[in-house]
């Protein structure tokens, strides 16, 4: 039901007594209450073991650790210029619009009104002497501001301000996922190219092998079948050759996409590194609480589930009186000229009260609808955590097993190096034939073909561990929405 505006006397007697019930009043629903982690969220890691890894907390640029001058500048271009970001942050700026508006309704809210009508007015309404058909002109100036008794614009404010923390987490998953790919894919395009070497590198040596065979060949020494065996060897791992440098290649062109380039346009000292990039200390890595702070993926859930908390209150609100104190000027006149001068005033003064009673059910509804908003963002903060805990125990597993198994493969190296070079040994002497050769030299090739392709697994088991970690930077390297 609506009521209409009081006389001026009887605003008078209400008004302490809306006064003093505003101080009383309290936000309408239930206050939020951070979800408190589970206490297997606070300890150290189980996998931390496997790998070398430190207690200590994950520094600000931890892709500065590679001490990478090419690789600092990449980050800081994505940073600035990827369009993804870019995306994230003008959502930030419609949430913080968003937070704008919902504020707007803690001030008072003003009209003003203006129009002119040509009339034929009744007989008894127009004076003697005058015409009945004339200009009529109006205009006004409504003035109103809402009581806030039961919260439901400090309740809409809240939620307000905590979508826009959560659309400012998001924009910092976006980085972190932003930073994570731009290191992969300059690591990508480093260790294809370093890939790409051994397997020149290998080729080469096959060459050498074949002209010597050839040669024993011809000297009556060798069969042909030894000639076609070690030449086909070289064929195969030349083949690798143009797959290792289409890899390279779709990793620099993703790469300038990230920093938001053309990939003609991407700087040619970014294609210069041939060495897998890696971190060769202990990586610091913090706890699971620390985790549970850092990731923004959790900071957002957490803030999703106070917006929503927030709109309970801002649902159950409508079940009660919603009060405005308004007041208005106008006038209407004849002559434009005498509008707020010679012409006739109105004016109002007094509180406006709205209720939807007695069918409160839309509204109860609505509470429904809202508390069950929230039981999804709380499941949804809860499977953020598990799923943070998951990445990161997953991420500090393959990356202490990747380094387990390159030890291994380094260790196969130093072995088939060995035979390699003692079958050449006992080839030119005599002492064995060429099948024993190509054994010793096809077994020293997967080798190295295999150490240079873990090379490569393990910088991307050590990036996935720190995009696992929630990455981190200082405020100096991103840019911040306007």
């Amino acid at each position: 039901m609506t009521l209409r505006p009081l006389s001026a006397r009887a605003f008078a007697r209400v008004t302490p007594a809306l006064s003093a019930l505003a101080l009383a009043a309290c936000a309408a629903g239930p206050d939020y209450v951070a979800p408190v982690a589970r206490p297997v969220t606070a300890g150290s890691f189980i996998a931390a073991g496997a790998p070398p890894v430190s207690a200590s907390p994950l520094p600000a640029n931890w892709w500065q650790m590679y001490n990478d001058p090419v690789l600092d500048g990449l980050v800081r271009d994505a940073l600035a210029a990827n369009t993804d970001v870019r995306q994230a942050l003008a959502r930030i700026d419609r949430a913080r619009a968003g937070l704008r508006g919902a504020g707007a309704d803690r001030l008072p809210q003003t009209a003003i009104s203006a129009s002119s009508n040509y009339n034929r007015l009744q007989q008894f309404q127009a004076f003697p002497g005058m015409s009945r058909e004339t200009w009529m002109h109006d205009a006004g100036i409504d003035i109103s501001y809402e009581v806030d008794l039961f919260g439901r614009v400090g309740r809409n404010v809240e939620a307000a301000r905590a979508d826009l923390a959560a659309s400012q987490a998001d924009a910092d998953a976006v980085r972190v996922i932003v930073v994570a790919d731009t290191t992969r894919a300059y690591a990508d395009a480093a260790s294809s190219a370093g890939q790409l070497q051994v397997a020149r590198d290998i080729v080469a040596l096959l060459d050498q092998s074949l002209d010597l065979t050839r040669r024993r060949h011809d000297a009556g020494l060798e069969s042909g079948l030894g000639v076609a065996q070690i030449a086909t060897l070289r064929d195969q791992r030349a083949a690798d050759i143009p797959t290792l440098e289409a890899q390279r290649q779709a990793a620099l062109f993703r790469l300038a996409t990230l920093t938001g380039r053309a990939p003609v346009e991407l700087p040619a000292i970014a294609a210069e590194r041939s060495v897998a990039l890696e971190i060769r200390q202990a990586i610091p890595i913090g706890d699971g609480a620390a985790l549970l702070a850092r990731r923004p993926d959790v900071q957002a859930a957490e803030r999703r589930l106070a917006a929503a908390t927030a709109r309970i209150g801002v649902a159950t609100a409508e079940l009660y009186p919603k009060i405005s104190l308004g007041g208005s000027i106008g006038s209407t006149v004849l002559d434009i000229g005498d509008i707020f001068t010679s012409g006739p005033i109105r004016w109002a003064l007094g509180p406006l009260l709205n209720w939807t009673f007695p069918n409160s059910e839309p509204a109860r509804a609505r509470i429904a609808g809202a508390e069950a908003d929230t039981q999804e963002a709380l499941a949804a903060f809860d499977g953020t955590v598990l799923l943070a805990l998951q990445e990161t125990e997953t991420a500090l597993s393959n990356y202490g097993r990747a380094l387990e198994r390159r030890r291994v493969l380094q260790s196969a190296i130093d072995n088939a190096e060995r035979a390699a070079r003692i079958s050449r040994a006992q080839q030119r002497e005599g002492s064995i034939n060429t099948l024993a050769r190509l054994d010793a030299e096809r077994t020293l090739a997967d080798a190295r073909a295999n150490l240079a392709a873990q090379d490569a697994q393990v910088s991307s088991t050590q990036i996935d561990l720190f995009r696992a970690l929630g990455g981190g930077w200082a405020e100096s390297a991103m840019p911040t929405a306007k």
